[in-house]
């Protein structure tokens, strides 16, 4: 490693920041659907929502979720209707996703009392994926997945396994704390998906491919079903900091490709890039549209082609 790994702390990092976007508890910040390959590898059309709530406790030094957050906990039952409202405006999907910006089972972004409601909402679901903290992997899974109807998927954000960028992502997290989070989750038959980051700051380009890769490997060897790898962008104030620093820029492109075809030949479980707003981040790139295109065709067959 040839770049000086800094320690930030939950004060730093809310320093750097920008405002938030307006959002209103009414409605999830965004909704869309999506396609994914089961892992049997039959395409299964997905309802992903983007739930609005309170901010997520935790102040990692990646993350640009906070822009569409509240600052306290929403009203008791404002969660099932904006979920009510996002699938009255999507098609039908086998599997849903309930993403809050944050922790589902953070009592103060979701309230317990909403579980019912969420529940019943989600009944026809045959997966039903959350995000969630590892530290804060503990019976109330398990509760919930008792009330749903479907298989419940949480997934959580592994990030890096690096030994010295981990820590500074200041997520107050081990590699212990994951690896019990996972346990836990599969002794109790929830499945398990990990949030990969490819090339977090401090990284050079080739180190932040083999990280990506061997962080993969480590989920997947925990029994993490599938790791969906995010490359790192800027946008959230500090990244943004580290950049002018020369301590963080975006992976190239081709690392992107590199990582998810080395990911894929690993042949241990699925692994799907996170292509969202890769339009914006390289406008200069030649072929631009047919290397996303390719991207997102190895995401849904989960293989490499073979002209590659």
């Amino acid at each position: 490693m040839n770049l000086p790994v800094r320690q930030f702390n939950d004060q730093e990092i809310l320093q750097a920041r920008g405002l938030k976007n307006r959002v209103s508890e009414q409605r999830p910040y965004a909704f869309l659907n999506e396609v994914e390959p089961s892992a049997s590898g039959v395409p299964v059309e997905t309802s992903t929502l983007f739930l609005t709530n309170r901010e997520c406790p935790f102040r990692c030094l990646m993350c640009d979720l906070w822009q569409n957050t509240t600052d306290e906990s929403v009203s008791v039952g404002s969660i099932p209707r904006q979920i009510q409202y996002a699938l009255n405006r999507l098609p039908a999907a086998r599997q849903i996703k309930l993403y809050n910006s944050g922790n589902f089972f953070d009592a103060k972004a979701i309230s317990r009392e909403d579980w019912p409601a969420i529940a019943e909402l989600v009944e026809t679901f045959e997966r039903v994926i959350v995000e969630n903290h590892p530290l804060l992997c503990n019976e109330s899974c398990t509760d919930f997945q008792k009330q749903i109807a479907g298989q419940l998927e949480i997934a959580l954000g592994l990030e890096t396994i690096h030994p010295e960028v981990l820590p500074a992502l200041n997520k107050r997290m081990t590699l212990d704390d994951f690896a019990r989070a996972v346990e836990f989750l599969r002794q109790h038959e929830i499945e398990v998906r990990a949030f990969i980051l490819l090339k977090p700051p401090f990284l050079d380009e080739s180190e932040g491919v083999a990280w990506a890769i061997r962080s993969v490997e480590y989920a997947f060897s925990l029994g993490v079903g599938c790791c969906a790898v995010i490359p790192t962008r800027p946008g959230n104030g500090m990244l943004d900091q580290l950049q002018a620093q020369g301590a963080f820029s975006i992976p190239d492109l081709s690392s992107v490709e590199e990582t998810l075809e080395q990911c894929l030949q690993l042949n241990q479980g699925r692994v799907f890039m996170d292509l969202w707003d890769l339009e914006r981040l390289y406008p200069h790139e030649t072929d631009l549209q047919q290397r996303l295109e390719r991207l997102a065709q190895m995401n849904l067959t989960q293989s490499v082609p073979s002209s590659a």
